[in-house]
């Protein structure tokens, strides 16, 4: 998943906001002690979702796919006065270390965790949504965006992750996965819909961000 070339990458980060030490830590033990460490949104990725997320000033925050809690932390820190990030996985074994670092950055008070597959919990939680972030199965974005949608208000941003998939969406349909085609897949339904205004920004490993009319 790099498409920057990594002197262009390293440039970039030297020129972005710096990546808040709590963050720096779970990044460290992500990549040394969890599988599939590429899966973290990482400095760049984080501070544009921090930038989202103040720009927005939410209320209401999904967060689709915890993993280790890098992007519930980004985008909590651009909450609205007493607003709420809510994460959601189902990957109980990675909980406890979640919890670590919510607790370390001084946010228990601001994210919730949710242990239970995602079109169970979204249903259930205070809308509108002001902000959701999409980084799960891939399967099931087009679930996703169509349980989300209709629960956003009007200027609410959709952000989702991986929508290149290192490049497998360009590739020939019949060389697809499940997962390639539940992305390409979401990439189409979000641009017909009339709901939303979409952007694909080709930032890391793609993030398709949709602004909802």
């Amino acid at each position: 998943m790099r498409f920057l070339d990594p002197a262009l990458e390293a440039y970039a980060e030297a020129h972005t906001a710096d990546e808040p030490e709590h963050l720096r830590a779970l990044a460290a033990e992500t990549r040394t002690g969890v599988d599939m460490p590429q899966m973290l949104s990482g400095h760049l990725q984080g501070r544009f979702l921090s930038l989202l997320s103040h720009l927005v000033g939410p209320q209401v925050v999904v967060d689709i796919g915890t993993y280790t809690g890098y992007s519930a932390l980004c985008l909590a820190e651009g909450l609205a006065p007493g607003g709420t990030v809510h994460t959601i996985d189902v990957n109980e074994d990675l909980a406890p270390m979640v919890r670590k670092h919510i607790e370390r950055a001084g946010m228990q008070d601001r994210i919730v965790q949710h242990l239970k597959p995602a079109l169970e919990v979204v249903p259930t939680l205070p809308a509108p949504f002001d902000l959701v972030f999409i980084d799960a199965d891939k399967e099931n974005y087009p679930a996703y965006f169509a349980l989300v949608v209709e629960r956003m208000r009007p200027g609410g941003l959709i952000v989702a992750d991986n929508v290149l998939w290192s490049g497998r969406v360009t590739e020939p349909e019949t060389s697809w996965d499940a997962e390639t085609r539940g992305l390409a897949e979401y990439a189409r339904l979000v641009k017909q819909d009339p709901r939303v205004t979409p952007v694909l920004v080709p930032l890391r490993d793609g993030l398709l961000v949709a602004r909802v009319n």
